[in-house]
């Protein structure tokens, strides 16, 4: 598993416990992430960290504006976050740009929120849907993929509640990792292919696997 580029920060010889969590859109990340939450992990939400950090007035939102213009602005002043999604989901020199702003700024946070509890024996769980992209995983201890086959994980964006068109749902799992990569970088999976019942027993197993991994003492 690739290990954080970051210098190895005090928290990582410290008892709290950090495992990373990811899976392609529409594989039931959130709601796995939600599970491990009621059984007493604390989120750490990548997704979150941007887009607090992207409002108006937060770190990232003047690189926002420069580099997609000021017609990436609502009316509210917020970024127009649809209408910049459809520009980097088709455009991999604008992805390739937004990631260069984007994971410094997303990765400080991070690594903020985890110093917050380096001195409990909290289970911290990073959910972030872009691992393997920027290559860190921030010292964890494991990484846990949820993982379903592509044709459902398409369905569910097209049909749930996002309603995404299909060619825009097709553009965003082709500009992420690849299933087959997000698998060979896995400690641990959960089979989110079935029902809610069913992932809620994988993420049982899953909870096992976590409380019996070594601590540091």
């Amino acid at each position: 598993m690739a290990r954080a580029s970051y210098s190895c920060p005090g928290w990582y010889l410290l008892p709290v416990l950090v495992v990373t969590l990811t899976g392609g859109i529409g594989a039931g990340k959130s709601s796995a992430a939600a599970l491990l939450v009621e059984r007493g992990a604390v989120l750490v939400d990548a997704d979150a960290c941007a887009r607090e950090i992207q409002a108006a007035g937060g770190r990232a939102f003047a690189g926002m504006v420069d580099l997609f213009g000021e017609g990436a602005v609502n009316d509210d002043g917020e970024l127009n976050r649809p209408a910049i999604a459809a520009v980097v989901f088709s455009d991999k020199d604008m992805l390739t740009k937004l990631n260069a702003l984007m994971f410094p700024l997303i990765g400080a946070e991070v690594l903020a929120r985890i110093e917050a509890n380096a001195a409990t024996d909290n289970v911290v769980l990073l959910d972030i849907p872009l691992l393997g992209m920027s290559g860190n995983n921030y010292n964890a201890a494991a990484l846990i993929v949820v993982d379903c086959p592509t044709e459902v994980a398409l369905e569910r964006v097209v049909t749930g509640p996002r309603q995404m068109k299909r060619e825009d749902a097709q553009a965003r799992i082709a500009a992420q990792i690849s299933r087959e990569e997000r698998l060979k970088l896995a400690d641990f999976v959960i089979d989110n292919s079935g029902g809610e019942a069913d992932l809620k027993l994988a993420v049982g197993a899953c909870w096992d696997w976590i409380s019996a991994l070594p601590r540091k003492s």
